[in-house]
């Protein structure tokens, strides 16, 4: 994210182990609150947050979707179009919840509000509801982008790309 300096993000499938990548991303030195997810309304985990409710009576489903309210709530943000969002991360707070910034559950600029050009934020946003979730990797160093990149890459992640620290700056000028 801008306020770090890089990043890189990729797309994946809504089968992709979610958990998995980030334990590989977590293996790798980078951080939960560096790690940014958008989730397709769609996706199995935004249909578990959705339906949450404090009066389940199955306790069983109930700590499993706090476990998982839990494990949402460890990451810098996560954004779930029409639903909802976590925010752990200040610096992602910062950058999703401008004063000027739409909201994140209910606009298609939160990806602009992270960096990507508009043209390619919207792009993307479309394109999130057919393929499932968005991982953004917020970096300090740009060997650290290099290499969420390739993570990115081979945890499976479709449309692959990095944004400079110049680039971010200029877009959230």
């Amino acid at each position: 994210m801008a306020l770090n300096g890089s990043a890189a993000y990729g797309m994946y499938s809504r089968e992709a182990a979610l958990h998995d990548i980030v334990h590989t991303f977590n293996h790798a030195g980078y951080r939960n609150e560096d790690i940014c997810m958008m989730l397709a309304p769609s996706h199995p985990i935004a249909r578990m947050v959705r339906e949450a409710s404090v009066l389940d009576t199955n306790r069983e489903a109930g700590a499993v979707t706090a476990g998982l309210i839990g494990w949402l709530s460890e990451f810098g943000a996560v954004v779930i179009p029409t639903v909802g969002f976590f925010i752990h991360s200040q610096a992602f707070f910062h950058a999703l919840m401008a004063p000027d910034s739409p909201r994140p559950y209910e606009s298609p600029k939160t990806l602009a509000a992270l960096g990507l050009p508009d043209d390619e934020a919207e792009r993307l946003e479309d394109k999130l509801e057919q393929v499932g979730v968005l991982v953004y990797v917020s970096c300090l160093e740009t060997a650290n982008t290099m290499g969420a990149f390739q993570l990115l890459r081979e945890t499976g992640a479709r449309e692959t790309a990095t944004l400079r620290a110049e680039f971010i700056a200029e877009s959230m000028a």
